[in-house]
């Protein structure tokens, strides 16, 4: 029922039937009657777990054991159009960009998670904590450790994965519940991520860096910096001059992908207990950044450098975040960003 009652806020609330997303005005197909959605179903494998619309992926979870972070890759468009890089997953093309090696598709992680009163042996130089969002020498490993059984209704699914954040000599400092969930609609797609971090083994400071943390980096064509794209905000600005280090309840990277224009959107929840600044840059990466302070360099968090600004976790302590992508047809207008985070800020 709670699951019915999501994809009714997302529907309902646009005068559509169930499982109907809005048709953007300047994207009207000649038929009077839009296709219903595909349904969705969630399939669980080793080492990934993928998310199909009808037969298509829309996009695969990686979790193997043997990579640095879970990763999705790739986002899929309703269209069929990459919105994140492929590299370094596939060669990359001519004059494609081989740049941040770590920043694979989408992810979650952060750059320096400092585990209180714990020997580090290894560490990334420059990092007082354990280093999860590079890859450098000496950087942590966030391992999935499992995943629930898959639910699948309609066109709508959830899948529960849980994570142990480890050192580079594999000891565990935090865990992490991480449970994803996938709606299609016509028109675009919404994976909602809800991340429950547990400061099991000992008190958790997250340190005071720009690298962080529920990051996509765009297909090249959509990036600003040679590309076509452009970076939006919920303020309405637009480029990564007025968008980087500003807090806002979400950003968009749109622009275009063989022929067509597509976007994917980060909605930041609005009951995260910490606002979020972006982490967006005009070479590609859009990352939402909870735990930046004065030292990030972030405009927003100026004057923010003392011990109390940054984010501790007691032991045993939680800290719940919820964060979505929003993955449409057309730029941020013509996908109706703004209308459907208003609708995200509805879910339960």
């Amino acid at each position: 029922m709670r699951m019915k009652r999501r994809l009714f806020v997302f529907s309902a609330l646009l005068g559509l039937p169930l499982g109907w997303l809005a048709w953007p005005t300047e994207a009207q197909p000649k038929e009077e009657t839009p296709v219903p959605a595909a349904p969705v179903s969630i399939v669980s494998k080793k080492g990934s777990i993928e998310f199909l619309a009808g037969k298509t992926p829309a996009a695969i979870y990686e979790k193997g054991g043997d990579l640095a972070k879970p990763y999705f890759w790739p986002l899929n468009t309703a269209n069929n159009k990459h919105v994140t890089r492929d590299w370094p997953m596939l060669k990359a093309p001519p004059r494609g960009t081989t740049d941040h090696p770590h920043q694979k598709s989408a992810w979650f992680t952060h750059g320096d998670v400092i585990p209180e009163g714990m020997e580090l042996k290894r560490k990334v130089r420059g990092v007082e904590g354990v280093d999860f969002w590079s890859e450098a020498p000496n950087h942590g490993w966030i391992v999935c450790t499992g995943a629930s059984d898959n639910h699948n209704e309609a066109n709508q699914g959830s899948v529960t994965t849980t994570n142990e954040w480890r050192t580079a000599n594999g000891d565990k400092i935090m865990d992490e519940v991480r449970k994803i969930q996938f709606f299609n609609y016509p028109t675009a797609r919404l994976f909602v991520v809800d991340i429950d971090l547990h400061a099991s083994v000992v008190p958790i400071t997250f340190g005071d860096t720009k690298e962080g943390a529920f990051g996509v980096r765009v297909a090249d064509s959509i990036a600003e910096k040679n590309g076509k794209g452009h970076i939006t905000n919920a303020e309405g600005k637009v480029g990564e001059k007025e968008c980087w280090g500003r807090v806002s309840a979400w950003c968009d990277y749109s622009g275009p992908v063989e022929g067509d224009t597509v976007g994917i959107a980060i909605f930041a929840g609005p009951n995260n207990p910490i606002p979020s600044c972006w982490h967006s840059r005009a070479y590609g990466l859009m990352a939402a950044n909870p735990f930046g302070r004065a030292k990030s360099g972030f405009p927003a968090m100026k004057g923010k450098k003392n011990e109390k600004d940054l984010v501790h976790l007691a032991k045993g302590e939680h800290l719940k975040l919820r964060y979505a992508m929003f993955i449409h047809l057309g730029d941020a207008k013509q996908g109706k960003v703004a209308e459907n985070y208003e609708l995200f800020k509805k879910m339960k």
